[in-house]
């Protein structure tokens, strides 16, 4: 599978192209064509040429528990604002909290017991917690694997068309995504994704986490809309708490 790919879906990736239903005699599991694969190739270059979008990520865990992102993403400057909601399902109340993210960062507003935290060890009220972004497919918590998802999801190259016709990239059929006609695709690795038949754009990517498709943390979705230019503004830094200087506060946070 391409780098790029491999790296975004954290296990493979692919997308869809326009027209491809209009042979009556295909059916869902069909291998992908080579134009196919050449839009295949291109979808990440596009979406970064783009600039970025809105988006929805979901991303169940445990037995009951769903982790939600809604905000935007610049996919050209690698960097995305959200709320971000955790349901733990058992009766506790929801976990909602501010992000901004980069591929090196992240940023926790709204933490509970920040304010006090702060007062008690001498320092500046500030609204965010910053510390590095976890790494990798192992990555905790599972909001640093989800943002580094999004954040992948724009490339500034294409990749290699053929890596996609050897790859077993298959056509799914077609449907509906926020009102868009999609072509959907899959793959024998796990990763679905449905491409606007208009645009050639991503509309939604799905993939299980890597090492984790038996177990209880379900298909993470990624949904993009309202494609174009975006600017994130990220905290300055003095409106930040730096984790790596004052670990103990960020532990104690859970941040």
């Amino acid at each position: 599978m391409p780098r790029r790919l491999l790296a975004t879906a954290l296990v493979a990736l692919g997308v869809g192209l326009t027209g491809c239903s209009e042979d009556a005699e295909r059916q869902p599991g069909d291998p992908v064509t080579t134009e196919e694969a050449q839009v295949l190739a291109g979808l990440l270059a596009r979406d970064a040429e783009e600039g970025g979008a809105d988006v929805v990520v979901t991303a169940p865990f445990g037995e009951d528990g769903l982790l939600t992102l809604t905000g935007e993403v610049d996919l050209a400057g690698a960097a995305g604002r959200a709320r971000s909601v955790t349901s733990y399902g058992d009766g506790r109340p929801d976990d909602v909290r501010t992000l901004f993210f980069t591929r090196e960062e992240i940023w926790v507003g709204d933490v509970p017991g920040l304010p006090e935290a702060l007062t008690a060890a001498g320092l500046p009220d500030v609204p965010f917690v910053r510390r590095p972004l976890a790494a990798g497919p192992d990555a905790v918590p599972l909001t640093d694997v989800v943002v580094q998802m999004v954040l992948n999801l724009g490339a500034d190259e294409p990749d290699d068309a053929a890596a996609f016709l050897d790859g077993g990239a298959t056509w799914e059929g077609q449907r509906s995504i926020d009102s868009r006609l999609a072509s959907v695709y899959g793959s024998e690795t796990g990763w679905s994704v449905a491409v606007d038949d208009a645009s050639d754009l991503l509309l939604r990517f799905e993939a299980a986490l890597p090492g984790q498709e038996e177990s209880a943390v379900g298909t993470v979705t990624v949904t993009l809309a309202d494609h174009g230019p975006r600017t994130i503004a990220l905290p300055a830094e003095d409106q930040s708490l730096d984790a790596t200087a004052h670990p103990e506060i960020a532990t104690a946070l859970g941040v």
